[in-house]
């Protein structure tokens, strides 16, 4: 299960984006540090597909797609020389496999702490460059050393001593010029911002109507990077209501099915995560891939003993499908497609897989 990790200031609102995705279990209180240790839950990723494919079948279970995600506690100016609780809890998302930057925009007089979130982002990017410069000089001393032996390490101390020079400046990796193959010799050492990056804006109800044009600044510096404006704590309230009246709060405020579901699905595209079906009457689900994965790979997603038996996949877009109406309907008109080991999946693929074990 693909993991992504919540970064930003006390008070930020990452407790309460927490709650919001896991329905509660996080402390969100007003005051620095109430979360001491890192809170782990998992999301469903929202998914109308599914959901029309689960109609058709009258499926008796519906399984979405998950991600987990991990809320540490707050980061403060200094942390790495050990000001408020130091960047203990930075070890808690060293092999996430995303960063969310939860960033304050809301002004509360009784919620302590900036609102300016060029101001947040600008602390939590310099704590987590220093707590990799730390890493990085470390592993560099003991590669250095171990190149002195194997030849064959003179590359990744050369990575690394890059990483040093320009983690020293402040930069994170994730807004340098390093080659993707600098990166990837990087990658096992877990540096925190060799990591892909996505933003949470944190409004106020009565920002939502500026939503985009206060998130502009942020999207400007994270060039390329998803940023999400929402209201946390109204969509984390939202998340405890049964569906039909969190469907009827958002709908009454204009947010449609809420900033949560673009956030959760702009997490899991992320890392380039992709999504194919299988439906009938016992169950509809969304199985994740990567991009480019093949046919058996995809089938080893969900019969992991039967990669090896891939014989074919009988495949369909699912908007056919569900026009169609059904397997039988779909068969019977010549819409399936019988695909063998090189076909390429598609996001929004509905398939059955035949296998030989």
């Amino acid at each position: 299960m693909e993991r992504f990790g919540f970064v930003g200031l006390p008070n930020a609102g990452k407790s309460s984006l927490y709650n919001a995705l896991a329905g509660g279990g996080a402390l969100a209180a007003p005051y620095a540090f109430a979360t001491t240790d890192p809170n782990v839950g998992v999301a469903i990723v929202p998914d109308s597909r599914l959901d029309q494919l689960a109609e058709m079948s009258g499926s008796a279970k519906t399984v979405n797609a998950r991600v987990e995600f991990t809320d540490i506690g707050g980061l403060v100016e200094g942390a790495s020389q050990g000001e408020g609780l130091g960047n203990k809890f930075l070890a808690g998302i060293r092999e996430v496999d995303a960063i969310v930057f939860v960033l304050r925009a809301f002004d509360d007089q009784d919620v302590p702490g900036p609102c300016d979130p060029l101001e947040h982002l600008r602390v939590v990017e310099i704590e987590l460059a220093l707590a990799d410069l730390e890493t990085a000089e470390r592993q560099h001393e003991r590669q250095v050393k171990a190149a002195r032996g194997d030849k064959t390490l003179e590359p990744v101390v050369a990575a690394l001593k890059e990483a040093s020079d320009l983690l020293a400046e402040g930069t994170p990796i994730y807004r340098s010029d390093l080659s993707d193959e600098t990166r990837e010799i990087l990658r096992p050492f877990f540096f925190l911002t060799n990591k892909p990056v996505l933003g949470v804006v944190n409004l106020g109800e009565d920002q939502l109507e500026d939503g985009e044009a206060i998130a502009a600044p942020i999207a400007a510096e994270l060039a390329g990077a998803q940023i999400v404006p929402m209201c946390v704590q109204l969509e984390a309230e939202a998340a405890l209501l049964p569906a039909a009246e969190r469907a009827e709060l958002l709908e009454g405020l204009g947010l449609g099915q809420g900033a949560l579901a673009t956030f959760v699905n702009d997490a899991y595209h992320l890392l380039g995560l992709r999504t194919f079906f299988t439906t009938g009457e016992k169950e509809s689900r969304a199985w994740t891939f990567s991009a480019g994965a093949g046919a058996p790979e995809c089938d080893g997603v969900n019969h992991t003993d039967f990669h090896r038996g891939f014989i074919r996949a009988e495949t369909i877009h699912w908007e056919d499908l569900v026009a169609k109406g059904s397997w039988a309907a779909a068969r019977a008109e010549g819409s399936v497609r019988s695909e063998g080991k090189d076909y390429r999946p598609l996001d929004g693929d509905v398939m059955e897989f035949r296998f030989n074990v």
